[in-house]
């Protein structure tokens, strides 16, 4: 078997750092043209590392909650490749972790509207032109542990999350009928740039070995690791995984809190 994503036209947002640096490196290393798309000058970087492995790629720096660029970056994969293929819709914030008396509306507009508005831009407009070519198509989201229940991230962020679960499920049936699969990943911790503060002081703490302590691999997760999960929902092989949400915890979500070795 070839490489999954041969010939294949994909957009990867937040495509800059973490997750989606990976995936979009992953993504070019089967095959793809990879559109990625960041707000930081950064996405230029995964882009010459793309070409450096001798892959394809185009750097598109904008915001990925902005409805005309995400709808000019959808035109530009028709425009240049003939359709578009995949969409993972990875970028977000985290938007700080206060309290629920110290969160204000402006902070949870904003974190709203990158990691749940932003998603839905990246579905719909993906979607207009995968329909418009007819070929059919995969769309993958970023979500979180955080979204599934409380205890994983700040108020707005956690909200944001649970809004893209809700959002994938909803979606894939939207679309049903036009071959079009949405799906989304729920990373537990990972080490990314938005994690980069918790993993800076825990080293200097000496207690980076407590960091993902709770499930039951007991550690953090590698950016690869989540994105080798939304390549598999984004190629061939998830041809029959639709309007689902995949944890990638290390068996976080699997359990209710319990003392290790103990249950009652």
């Amino acid at each position: 078997m070839g490489p999954r994503f041969e010939g294949k036209s994909v957009i990867v947002t937040g495509a800059a750092s973490g997750i989606g640096r990976a995936a979009a490196l992953g993504f070019a290393a089967e095959g793809a043209h990879v559109l990625a798309a960041d707000w930081s000058d950064a996405v230029e970087d995964t882009v010459a590392a793309i070409a450096a492995a001798g892959g394809s790629a185009s750097a598109h720096k904008g915001d990925a909650g902005d409805e005309a660029f995400v709808r000019a970056l959808a035109d530009r994969a028709a425009e240049d490749h003939g359709g578009l293929d995949a969409t993972f819709a990875n970028a977000g914030i985290s938007g700080g972790i206060d309290r629920l008396w110290d969160v204000g509306v402006a902070e949870w507009a904003e974190v709203l509207r990158i990691n749940l508005v932003g998603v839905f831009l990246a579905i719909r407009e993906s979607a207009r032109v995968m329909m418009a070519a007819g070929r059919g198509g995969a769309i993958v989201a970023t979500a979180s542990v955080a979204g599934l229940r409380s205890g994983a991230g700040g108020l707005p962020y956690s909200a944001s999350k649970a809004g893209v679960i809700n959002l994938v499920a909803t979606c894939a049936n939207q679309l049903a009928g036009t071959g079009i699969r949405v799906n989304a990943i729920c990373p537990g911790l990972t080490e990314t740039g938005m994690t980069a503060d918790m993993f800076a002081s825990a080293r200097a703490r000496g207690s980076e070995g407590k960091l993902g302590q709770l499930n039951p691999l007991r550690r953090y997760a590698r950016p690869e690791e989540a994105a080798a999960v939304a390549l598999f929902l984004a190629s061939d092989e998830a041809s029959y995984v639709n309007g689902q949400a995949l944890a990638v915890d290390g068996g976080l979500s699997s359990s209710h809190p319990t003392v290790p070795g103990k249950f009652i």
